[in-house]
């Protein structure tokens, strides 16, 4: 069985949101299990590392839009695709969070 997606959970009144950080790297993942692609195969083609991809996906790091551009043209999706992506998630999960 495949891995589950999590997406976030509309936040109680007066809670901070999903971090946009922690919404792009599960969609980043998402795309990369849809496509079948190990994180060290993305990381390749995208010239970052597998910790850092790994990192990304999991809402830790902040991509710069250099890596972000790199990672989404390594999936083979366009950056409005992503956003969309990224959009549609924010808007059943409630409040975005920018930064911690």
């Amino acid at each position: 069985m495949g891995d589950v997606i999590r997406f976030p959970q509309p936040a109680a009144p007066g809670a901070p949101g999903p971090l946009w950080r922690e919404v792009v790297g599960r969609e980043l993942r998402a795309a990369r299990k849809a496509a079948d692609r190990t994180l060290a195969d993305v990381a390749e083609d995208a010239g970052v590392s597998t910790q850092y991809l790994s990192e990304v996906e999991r809402g830790l790091k902040e991509p710069s839009s250099e890596v972000l551009g790199a990672v989404h043209d390594a999936l083979g999706l366009r950056l409005v695709d992503l956003t969309t992506r990224v959009s549609r998630t924010l808007r059943a999960g409630g409040p975005l969070a920018l930064a911690a």
